[in-house]
């Protein structure tokens, strides 16, 4: 096992690293899947709805693309371990591309969710094999600065997914799907081309330890506290934010569905607003502090939401929430990129930690859904803040993980208490 190369916590910008191409292929390919995923989702209810059926089986066919992701999370860890992330990655994306184009021609319901559901087993794939990607070819002292320019892609992505929607409102409730079809077709085909003639991935693959497991991993304090952390990412950033927010701004605040979608966007821009620049602080000074002070932030921000009394608190409100949420994003997942380390396939670890925020996306959806309908919206946004500050003991508990040696390991050289600080 060998020592990652940014144990030397002095890092200054005249060391500052050159990014490989392939990060900033992974950014474009990052948006492009955001952006189509922001233009297909608005019209999908919408459009399952034209076949005929209630509005419980259209949103139905959502519900069956998560529950498909999340519950090929885990294959797609092993598919990674395998194969090696660069085919699980093309092909994911693939899967995703023709999925979603042929949605445009189902002639029926059944055909439309199965289809859509075939798109979550690629995107299970697709997020997965890009998470290790991202962190098999970040040079180790560059972790944070390219978490947060991965993290960003998806940011931007999303946040101009609904505004490309609205100039493809005119052409049919179809047509978003057979363009975004057509947009990962070609994102796909520049990505295999281009990883194709890549040195780094080759090399990496021709010289790779053995593959880190899972069970390497959970003896680590950072990386349980990593999939905590994960599970509350999903839980406030996701599950709330999407089936919480927009109901509160209508019927709390007595606003239109406009205002609500105003209020998304104050937490997008909030988040990518501080994504980068905490992605590149975190290579100077540590992820765990950064962890620490964002998921708390997150935290009390998220809880203030729900007493909000105007628009204009709670739109800073929830700017602020963002932007505590970019704090400990990019971080998070450069944590990961060092417990796993770049010289060994974490296909499986990567999976479960992908998994926790889909997990926590799915059921904070739900419970705060419950909380809000027998308690009170304040209760619900209460609730969420002690998931984040759970969250936050979490990495109060738990070791830096910048500049130690990955949990990899080979037979000569077991892994020991020296790694992270840890005690099996």
């Amino acid at each position: 096992m060998s020592f990652d190369a940014s144990g030397d916590c002095s890092t200054t910008t005249a060391d500052k690293p050159k990014l490989p191409r392939e990060v900033w292929l992974l950014v474009a390919a990052n948006v492009v899947v955001a952006l189509g995923y922001g233009v297909v989702s608005p019209v999908l209810p919408e459009y399952a709805r034209h076949f005929g059926v209630s509005i419980s089986a259209a949103t139905f066919v959502i519900t069956a693309f998560a529950v498909m992701r999340l519950a090929s999370a885990t294959p797609a860890g092993w598919m990674v371990q395998r194969l090696g992330e660069r085919r699980v990655y093309i092909n994911g994306l693939l899967i995703v591309a023709v999925s979603t184009a042929v949605c445009a021609f189902a002639q029926t319901y059944w055909q439309l969710l199965l289809f859509r559901s075939l798109g979550g087993l690629g995107s299970a794939m697709f997020s997965v094999s890009s998470l290790a990607l991202m962190i098999r070819i970040s040079p180790p002292n560059a972790r944070g600065r390219v978490a947060g320019l991965f993290s960003s892609g998806f940011l931007i992505g999303s946040v101009g997914g609904p505004v490309l929607g609205s100039l493809t409102a005119g052409l049919g409730l179809s047509a978003p799907f057979a363009i975004y079809g057509l947009a990962l077709l070609v994102a796909a085909a520049v990505v295999f081309f281009s990883l194709r003639g890549s040195n780094t991935g080759a090399v990496l693959e021709e010289t790779a330890e053995p593959s880190v497991t899972l069970r390497d991993v959970l003896r680590l304090r950072a990386y349980r506290a990593a999939l905590l952390s994960n599970f509350a990412t999903g839980w406030a950033a996701f599950g709330l934010r999407i089936a919480l927010v927009p109901l509160f701004v209508v019927d709390g605040l007595g606003r239109s569905t406009g205002i609500a979608g105003l209020a998304l966007a104050t937490f997008a821009i909030g988040n990518v607003s501080v994504v980068i620049p905490s992605g590149y602080l975190s290579d100077r000074i540590g992820r765990r502090k950064l962890l620490i002070v964002g998921l708390l932030a997150a935290a009390v921000s998220t809880s203030l939401l729900g007493v909000s009394s105007s628009l204009v608190v709670f739109l800073v409100t929830a700017y602020v929430s963002g932007a505590a949420t970019g704090i400990f994003v990019s971080p998070q997942q450069a944590a990961v990129a060092d417990i796993v380390g770049n010289q060994a396939r974490g296909g499986t670890p990567v999976a479960v930690f992908q998994m926790m925020v889909d997990v926590g996306s799915i059921g904070g959806s739900l419970i705060v859904g419950m909380i809000a309908q027998h308690a009170s919206f304040a209760w619900a946004f209460a609730v969420s803040g002690v998931v984040l500050f759970v969250a936050a003991i979490g990495w109060i508990f738990a070791p830096e993980t910048r500049g130690v040696p990955p949990a990899g390991h080979t037979p000569a050289r077991p892994l020991g208490p020296e790694a992270a600080g840890e005690v099996p």
